[in-house]
């Protein structure tokens, strides 16, 4: 669980991201969700934009990735979710 200084610090580092995921009008598909899952043990912390098409709300969405083991939605603003996972090989972010 992260902390409110730890979520304001990540929400800084992800500001200058571009999205790596598009969710559509498949919704959040098994496929998707391993495909984010790499990205986050790459990266630690990626952003997911919701297209208009998608059916699900951006919030069930949010709270389906978040019940995923160890990650983390740092915040949803507008049809992007920022996620974030601590790196098990390459831990590249220090949170405070």
């Amino acid at each position: 669980m992260l902390t409110t200084k730890q979520r304001k610090f990540l929400r800084s580092e992800a500001h200058h991201l571009q999205p790596l995921f598009q969710i559509g009008k498949n919704g959040l598909i098994d496929s998707v969700i391993r495909q984010i899952e790499e990205a986050l043990e790459a990266k630690e912390l990626i952003k997911v934009n919701i297209l208009q098409n998608c059916d699900e709300d951006k919030n069930e969405i949010a709270a389906k990735l978040d019940e995923r083991e160890g990650l983390e939605v740092v915040q949803v603003i507008g049809n992007i979710i920022v996620l974030y996972k601590e790196s098990k090989e390459k831990k590249r972010i220090e949170l405070p």
